[in-house]
C-alpha cells in the first residue's frame, strides 16, 4: 500500500484529521465573529464559530469531539479554568443537542451537501435554531446564577444576539462544510463545480452572471461608500431592501450552492464594516432592526434558492422521464424523434417481433418487457456513441443509426439478432424478428405514417428472413394501401352512425322440415354503391370496429324480429362474430340486455364463430361462449376444416352445431378424399353430439350425398340465394 492510500484511510480517524481541523479553522473563522456592548451587556452581531463546530460534527461525527475540545480549550486559554470549563460547555452542550437530535430524526443520507429540500426542515431546527436558542438560554441562565440584573427576560440585547446565532448557523453552516471537504478530498471541489452549474438556469449565459456580478458589487461599492466618518449609507434602514431584488434574482437564477457561497463571506464582510462604522452604545432600536433584517434577508435569500433549485430538478426530471418508457425504461418515441431533429441524416431501423403477443399472452406481459430489455442490452455493443434502440408500444422496437456504412451495419445487426437466444424460466425462446429500415433526414415530419410503412415491410422481411429496404419495397404503394384503409375506416364510422348497412338473409334447411337464417352484412359506399364483407370487415378488425359492428347486426336483428314476430313467430336467425367480440368480457352482457330489451329468447339466435388464429384469449372465449348458451343461444363453428388448429378447436369449444367450409361441399361428388374428409367430421361431430351443417349445397346430387352423410341442415345456392332481410316479411305474407 502506497503512502498516499494509507494517508487516504487514517485520515478520518479521531486522532488524524478530525483532531487537527478544529484547531487550525476554529481561528480562522473567529476572525470573522463580531461583538459589541450595548447598554453594558456584550452582545453578538456575527458569530461563525457555532456554524464551524456544527459543520465538524456533521462531517466526522463523534470523531470530532475531541478535537473540538481541544480547539475550544486552546481558543479560551487567556481564562480561568472556571471560565474556560463554562465558556467551553455553552459552546459544545447546544451544538452536540443539535447534533444528536438531527441524527435520531435523521439515520439515512445525513451527510448529503446541503440544499436538499427534504432536509431542509430537519437541519434548519436542529443545526440553526435549537443551537442558538440553547446557547442563548445557558447564557441567560449563567447571568441568572450570577445574580445579574436583567437575566432570564426578554430584552433588547438578547435579541440581537439570538438573531446573529441564527443568521451565523444559516449562512455559515453550508460554507464550513464546504470548505472542510474541500479540505478533506480536494477533487471534491470539482465535483461541487460540476453540481454548481447544473443548479444554474439552463438558459443563464456567462454574459448574464458576469453581469450580475457586476451589479452586486456596484450596490456593495454604493452602499458601503461613507457619507462621514462614522456613517454610510449601508447604516440606513434600506441597506438589504436594496440588495435584495438582486440577490432573488442570483437565487432563481443560480441555485443554493452558489447563493450560499456568496452570502455568508458577504454578510460577515457588511457587519464588520457595521460595526467600525457605527456607533453602537445608544443605537439598541437600530441594531434590532439591523440584525432582524439580515435575519429575514439571509432567510429569504436561501429559502427562494433552495425552491428555485428544487424546482428546476423536479423539472429536469420530468422532462427526462417524458422521453423515458416507465416500463421497459428504455427511450421511448418522443426520444427518438428528439433525436431525428438533432441528426441532419439517420438510418431508422425497425425490429417487429409479432410472436411476442401471442408469448405475451400466455406468459404475462412481463416476458414482453424483459425480451425487449434484453434484445437492447445484446444490441448496445454494435451501436456507435449517440446511437439508441427506442422502445414502440406493442412488440416493436426501432435503433437510429448513424449514417456512415450503415449498409454493412445493417448486416451485422441482423446477424446479431438471429444469434440472439432469449431463455424463459429455463425455457429458451427464439421468435422470428422482422427488421426493415430506411434512410431519413431531418426533420422528420411523418413520423408516425413511416413507421407504419416500415412495420408493413417489417412483416416482408419475416417472410424473405433478411432485412428489407422501405425504399425498395414502394413507398408509395404502402402510402397508397394505408390511405384506403384510413379512408374505409373513416366509412365505417359513418355507416355506424347513420346505419349505412345492409342486412342479407339466407336461408338454411333441416333434413326435419325446419330452417333458420343466415345474417350476412353489406355496406353502402359513398356513391351508393355495394361494399363486400371482404373489403370492410379486415379494417374494422385492424381497426378495433368489428365489435361494435356485431352488436350493430345484433340490435338490429332482434328489433326486426320485434317488429315482426306475428307474421314470422319463432323464427330463427343465425349471426357471426369476430374474434374481438369474443375476447371482449362485457359481450354476452351486452346481448342480454338486448334481448331483455326487445323480448326475443335466447334460443332464437344462433352464434356463429370463425376457426382464427386471433382467438389466443382461450378462457375468455370459453366464459363468453358459455355466457351466451346460458341465455339459451346456440354456438356454431363456421367453416370447420380450413382454419387454425381445426380439431383442436373442435375439442376444446363446446358448440352446438358444425358448419362444414365450402371448400370440402362443393368437390364432394367428384372428390373422394373431400367425401372421407366430410363423412370423418361428420362422425366426430355426432361423438360430441353436435348438428352438422353444409354450405354450397348447389345442385341436387351435392344434396343427396350429403344427406346420406347425415348432415342436419343444408345450405347454399340450391337451398336459397341471399336475399334483403325485409323480404322475409314479404314471402311469410
Amino acid at each position: 500500500m502506497t503512502f498516499i492510500k494509507k494517508i487516504t484511510c487514517l485520515k478520518d480517524k479521531w486522532w488524524a484529521l478530525p483532531l487537527l481541523l478544529p484547531g487550525a479553522l476554529l481561528p480562522l473563522i473567529s476572525i470573522a465573529n463580531v461583538f459589541a456592548t450595548v447598554s453594558g451587556q456584550d452582545i453578538i452581531l456575527f458569530y461563525l464559530s457555532q456554524a464551524l463546530l456544527s459543520s465538524l460534527l456533521m462531517f466526522f461525527g463523534m470523531a470530532a469531539l475531541p478535537g473540538i475540545i481541544l480547539a475550544l480549550a486552546w481558543h479560551a486559554r487567556h481564562l480561568s479554568l472556571a471560565e474556560q470549563l463554562v465558556q467551553n460547555l455553552q459552546m459544545l452542550i447546544p451544538v452536540l443537542a443539535g447534533w444528536c437530535g438531527y441524527r435520531i430524526f435523521v439515520t439515512r443520507r445525513y451527510r448529503v451537501a446541503y440544499g436538499a429540500l427534504s432536509l431542509v426542515i430537519q437541519r434548519f431546527y436542529w443545526q440553526v435554531l435549537c443551537p442558538a436558542t440553547l446557547w442563548l438560554m445557558m447564557s441567560e441562565l449563567g447571568a441568572w446564577l450570577n445574580r445579574e440584573a436583567g437575566a432570564l427576560a426578554l430584552s433588547i440585547p438578547m435579541l440581537i444576539t439570538w438573531q446573529a446565532l441564527l443568521v451565523g448557523s444559516l449562512t455559515g453552516i453550508p460554507f464550513c462544510y464546504l470548505l472542510i471537504r474541500i479540505i478533506h478530498h480536494p477533487r471534491y471541489l470539482l465535483s461541487w463545480l460540476s453540481q454548481m452549474r447544473r443548479e444554474f438556469e439552463p438558459r443563464a449565459s456567462k454574459q448574464e452572471l458576469m453581469m450580475w456580478i457586476a451589479i452586486v458589487v456596484g450596490i456593495v461599492m454604493v452602499l458601503l461608500m461613507p457619507q462621514s466618518n462614522t456613517s454610510a449609507l449601508f447604516n440606513t434602514n434600506y441597506t438589504l431592501s436594496l440588495l435584495l431584488p438582486i440577490m432573488l434574482w442570483g437565487s432563481l437564477r443560480y441555485g443554493f450552492r452558489f447563493m450560499s457561497l456568496i452570502l455568508a463571506p458577504m454578510l460577515g464582510f457588511f457587519v464588520h464594516d457595521f460595526s467600525s462604522r457605527s456607533g453602537i452604545p445608544g443605537n439598541e432600536i437600530h441594531l434590532v432592526v439591523f440584525s432582524s433584517s439580515y435575519l429575514v434577508f439571509s432567510f429569504i435569500v436561501l429559502s427562494m434558492a433552495v425552491v428555485a433549485t428544487r424546482q428546476r430538478r423536479v423539472h429536469e426530471r420530468a422532462r427526462r422521464l417524458a422521453f423515458i418508457d416507465p416500463i421497459t425504461h428504455m427511450p421511448n418515441l418522443r426520444a427518438l424523434s428528439r433525436a431525428l431533429t438533432q441528426t441532419p441524416w439517420s438510418v431508422l431501423c425497425f425490429l417487429r417481433v409479432p410472436e411476442l403477443e401471442l408469448l405475451g399472452r400466455n406468459y404475462g406481459v412481463l416476458l414482453r418487457i424483459q425480451y425487449k430489455q434484453r434484445m437492447a442490452d445484446w444490441l448496445k455493443p454494435l451501436l456507435a456513441p449517440h446511437e439508441c434502440i427506442y422502445q414502440l408500444s406493442g412488440h416493436d422496437l426501432v435503433i437510429r443509426l448513424n449514417t456512415p456504412m450503415h449498409q454493412v451495419r445493417i448486416d451485422e445487426l441482423d446477424a446479431r439478432i438471429k444469434q440472439f437466444r432469449f431463455v424463459w424460466n429455463e425455457m429458451p425462446l427464439q421468435p422470428q424478428v422482422g427488421l426493415s429500415y430506411c434512410y431519413v433526414r431531418s426533420p422528420v415530419k411523418h413520423l408516425y405514417l413511416l413507421l407504419g410503412e416500415m412495420s408493413t415491410i417489417a412483416d416482408l422481411s419475416l417472410a424473405s428472413n433478411h432485412p428489407e429496404n422501405l425504399l425498395n419495397r414502394g413507398a408509395e404503394n404502402l402510402q397508397r394501401s394505408l390511405k384506403n384503409k384510413v379512408e374505409m375506416m373513416n366509412q365505417l364510422h359513418v355507416a355506424l352512425e347513420k346505419g349505412h348497412f345492409t342486412l342479407m338473409a339466407q336461408r338454411i334447411s333441416g333434413v326435419r322440415g325446419d330452417a333458420y337464417y343466415e345474417i350476412l352484412l353489406r355496406m353502402k359506399g359513398e356513391q351508393g354503391q355495394e361494399i363486400s364483407p371482404g373489403e370492410f370487415l379486415p379494417v374494422a378488425c385492424e381497426f378495433g370496429l368489428s365489435t361494435r359492428i356485431d352488436l350493430w347486426v345484433v340490435e338490429h336483428v332482434l328489433s326486426f324480429m320485434a317488429r315482426h314476430r306475428l307474421q314470422i313467430p319463432a323464427q330463427r336467425f343465425s349471426i357471426n362474430l369476430s374474434p374481438a367480440s369474443l375476447c371482449r368480457t362485457q359481450f354476452s352482457q351486452d346481448v342480454w340486455r338486448l334481448l331483455q330489451k326487445y323480448s326475443i329468447e335466447g334460443w332464437q339466435l344462433i352464434f356463429e364463430i370463425t376457426e382464427n388464429h386471433s382467438l389466443n384469449h382461450v378462457q375468455r372465449v370459453h366464459q363468453t361462449l358459455e355466457s351466451l348458451q346460458r341465455m339459451g343461444c346456440r354456438v356454431a363453428i363456421d367453416d370447420f376444416g380450413t382454419g387454425y388448429a381445426s380439431y383442436t378447436r373442435l375439442k376444446t369449444v363446446n358448440a352446438d352445431m358444425l358448419k362444414i367450409d365450402g371448400s370440402f361441399i362443393r368437390n364432394i361428388v367428384s372428390n373422394s378424399l373431400d367425401y372421407q374428409i366430410v363423412a370423418s367430421i361428420c362422425h366426430l361431430a355426432r361423438m360430441k353430439k353436435m348438428l352438422v351443417v353444409a354450405g354450397h349445397v348447389d345442385s341436387e346430387e351435392i344434396r343427396s350425398a350429403v344427406k346420406a352423410l347425415g348432415i342436419d341442415y343444408f345450405q347454399g345456392a340450391l337451398i336459397g340465394q341471399p336475399a334483403p332481410l325485409e323480404t322475409l316479411v314479404e314471402q311469410a305474407g
